[in-house]
Order: C-alpha cells, then sequence, then structure tokens
C-alpha cells in the first residue's frame, strides 16, 4: 500500500517507519529542508529508543523515503496521514493551522480517491474543519477518518509494533475497510482495531490522556496528606495498586508531569468543555493540582535552608520530562532549576540525552555536567528530578566525598531513604516518611 505521512516529529516518524516495516511503500513529508536531509542520511532529530535502526533500515530498503514536497508523497497515496503538531494557544486551546494547513496542501496534491487521516491530537470536531479545508483544493474524491496515535515517548516503536488498540474513527465504509487492511501486518495475533464515528476517536485520545494525568495528580495531592498525618505514599501506591479495579499504573507521586502531550491535552479538553459550558471539573482539577506540583521540590529545598539559598550550588539529575527521552518540554526539572535560580541558588544539571535541547533553550542559565557525580562536585544538595535508570541507584558514599553538604532530594521515590540517611544524608522524598 501506498502512504503518506505530513509531519515528521514523533507522531509522524515513528508512524511512517513502522508501517514502511510491515512492507509498505512509505513517504514522509516535511517542511524543514535541513531535517529531511538528516533524515536521508539516517540521522534521526529525536532521542527515542529503536527508531533509528527502524528508519536506517526500511531507508536502505527504499520502502521509507522523505521529500519538503506533498505533492510528490501524496501522489497516488491511498492514505494519507496527517502528523504535524498541534500545539497550546494562549488561551489553552489547541492551534490547528498546521494540520488546516496541511489538509489543503493534500487537497491540491491529490490524484485519485485517498483516505486523509488525522493522526495529530486534536479536538473534537476537527474532522469536519479538515474535510472543509480539503474540499477548497481537491479535484479528486476524497475521504476523512481519525486514527489517535498512542505513542509514550521512550517506547513508541513499542507501543507502535504491538499497540494495546487501535481507535478508527470514520463514517465511510471504503475508509474503514482500507485502514483495516493497512493495519492487518500490526494486528496479525489479536484483533484490537475499535470503530467508531469521528468525534468519538477525537475525543478518546485526549480521554485516556486526561484519565492518566487524574491518577498522577490524585497521588500527587494525597502524597501531601500523607507528610502531614505520618503516612507513606509508597506504602499506599501498593495498597490501592493491587485493587484489580484501579491496577498499578500511573500512580507514582512525584515532581508533576511535562511532556508534549498531558499538560497540552488536558488545556485543549478544558478549552473545548468551556465553549461548550460543560464543566469538567476533576479534568481541571488535575491541570491546576500538576502546576502546584511543580513548586514542590523548590519549596522543599527553601525550607531545608531556612529559605536562604543565595550561593546554595543545587545538582539536578534528570533534566527531560521523562525517561528514554531528550524532550524537554513543559519539563518539572525546568521549571525547578527556575525557580532555584531565582532564589539566588546556582544550577548545575546533568541528563543522559537531553543537554543539548538544555542548552539549546537555556543557554548558560544551567551549568552541565557531562557525568553525574561532575554535577554533585561542591553541591549543597542534589534532587533527582527524572529517574533514568542509571540514576536510581546512586554510590551516596562516592556523592558524599563531593557535595559540600549531604542533602538529598528525592523526586520520584526511587532513592532507598534508609540507605541515603546510612551515608548521613539528609533525605526528602515525595509524601514519604
Amino acid at each position: 500500500m501506498k502512504i503518506a505521512v505530513v509531519g515528521t516529529g514523533y507522531v509522524g516518524l515513528v508512524t511512517g517507519a513502522g508501517f514502511s516495516d510491515f512492507g509498505h511503500d512509505v513517504t514522509c513529508v516535511d517542511i524543514d529542508q535541513a531535517r529531511v536531509e538528516r533524515l536521508r542520511r539516517g540521522e534521526i532529530p529525536f532521542f527515542e529508543p529503536g527508531l533509528h535502526d527502524l528508519v536506517q533500515r526500511n531507508t536502505n530498503l527504499s520502502r521509507l523515503k522523505f521529500t519538503t514536497s506533498t505533492a510528490a508523497a501524496v501522489e497516488g497515496a491511498q492514505i494519507v496521514f496527517i502528523a504535524v503538531g498541534t500545539p497550546s494557544a494562549a488561551d489553552g486551546s489547541a492551534d490547528l493551522s498546521y494540520v488546516i494547513e496541511a489538509a489543503k496542501q493534500i487537497g491540491a496534491a491529490l490524484t485519485q480517491f485517498t483516505v486523509i487521516v488525522t493522526k495529530s491530537t486534536v479536538p473534537v470536531g476537527t474532522a469536519d474543519k479538515v474535510m472543509a479545508a480539503v474540499a477548497t483544493t481537491a479535484k479528486h474524491p476524497f475521504a476523512v477518518a481519525s486514527n489517535p496515535e498512542f505513542l509514550k515517548e521512550g517506547d513508541a516503536v513499542n507501543d507502535f509494533m504491538k499497540p494495546a488498540r487501535v481507535i478508527v474513527g470514520a463514517e465511510d465504509p471504503a475508509a474503514i475497510e482500507l485502514l483495516r487492511t493497512l493495519y492487518q501486518g500490526v494486528l496479525r495475533t489479536n484483533d484490537r482495531i475499535h470503530v467508531m464515528n469521528i468525534r468519538s476517536a477525537e475525543l478518546t485520545k485526549y480521554a485516556a490522556n486526561c484519565m492518566l494525568a487524574v491518577r498522577i495528580s490524585f497521588m500527587n495531592e494525597l502524597s501531601h496528606l500523607c507528610e502531614v498525618v505520618g503516612a507513606d505514599i509508597e506504602s499506599i501506591r501498593k495498597g490501592i495498586g493491587s485493587d484489580p479495579r484501579i491496577g498499578n499504573k500511573f500512580l507514582f507521586a512525584g515532581a508533576g508531569f511535562g511532556g508534549s502531550c498531558f499538560p497540552k491535552d488536558l488545556r485543549a479538553l478544558i478549552h473545548t468543555a468551556r465553549e461548550l459550558d460543560v464543566p469538567l471539573g476533576v479534568v481541571d482539577a488535575a491541570e491546576r493540582a500538576n502546576e502546584r506540583q511543580k513548586r514542590v521540590l523548590a519549596h522543599k529545598i527553601s525550607q531545608h535552608f531556612n529559605g536562604a539559598l543565595q550561593g546554595k550550588r543545587i545538582a539536578l539529575w534528570g533534566l527531560a520530562f521523562k525517561p528514554e527521552t531528550d524532550d524537554i518540554r513543559e519539563s518539572p526539572a525546568l521549571v525547578l532549576a527556575e525557580q532555584l535560580r531565582s532564589a539566588g541558588a546556582t544550577v548545575v544539571g546533568y541528563d543522559p540525552e537531553a543537554m543539548s535541547n538544555v542548552r539549546a533553550q537555556c543557554g548558560d542559565l544551567i551549568e552541565l555536567a557531562q557525568e553525574p557525580y561532575a554535577a554533585a562536585n561542591g553541591a549543597d544538595a542534589i534532587v533527582l528530578v527524572t529517574e533514568w535508570h542509571a540514576l536510581r541507584a546512586p554510590d551516596f558514599a562516592r556523592l558524599k566525598s563531593v557535595m559540600r553538604q549531604c542533602v538529598a532530594f528525592d523526586g520520584r521515590n526511587v532513592w532507598l531513604p534508609n540507605v541515603a540517611r546510612e551515608h548521613g544524608f539528609s533525605y526528602y522524598g515525595i509524601g514519604r516518611r
């Protein structure tokens, strides 16, 4: 099958490379000439485990191609995916300008009946706007469908190759059949395709992310109560997670969530609901709770030093918003760094993958060290913000030998408090005794 994918970010590139690996002829489009040239050379513009090999293998086999020409990519394509960005606008709504522009260009490039699929995360009703945009330029018949992505950064390739579910939103029978055929290679062992109307599919993506965000924010709020009453959030997490009605996923208290999905999708769903005068109090509360949670570590650090952070040196371990990615969008670590700098502290950070992005965004506002213990050298406190595997079991004896003061703030509750204290550290977790 001939497929075109418009956009080569996380979603577009994983989607294009994934389908090409199942034998389809895929052309990915991006307006950034430099990015396209890098991709042609086999260079991935962001860190995502397994993606480099997937792209390189299928590029070498000529099943995966890259271009800046929408017309060249769409010509003869049976399915075209729109996988461009939908960033937050100032009012919290999703900015659909890239989606609409892509739709117009696709319409002008059609050479036959084509199914145009929104892969980007878009608000309810976007398919109607896409259909109208395509119709302004199209000279051939087309159908519009929704096929939202459910790819976790850091595990996106595995999520694509072995999806828990595939959501297909469509009313056109030909579109439904074509998408079912496309996903046959991905779903050989079990049909996990859920077909629904387009608006339900659009809303399913937001509902999934917001549900997960609500779970995280609930645990973060509960962690504050734990600290007041002397309970331990880790024990509570295990206790409620063992209930099969609840499950143990997304119940970890921490420094707040960030990234390109959860914060943006919460804001977009809240905006949509407000426009329609439908209150979503739980979702709204989850978003506000997360903004408060991003200030918890700064508050704990300030409390320990009695508000006197001027001249203190604070080491941050982990700068990406989550492990196994170099994505720093809305990262709690960068929020914390800004708070500490505003209070007069010097901030030095380390991350296995994200430091070049931090340097590009923050310049010299954050000192960067090439290895974790170098970041801790001369520090008055060390803070774990992102729980990379290499940072989960620190050598506290080594830390003690290089730090100026032995203070540890565990923003992800992965360090062993008794081990830290045995080495003379003052230990602070999130909601822990």
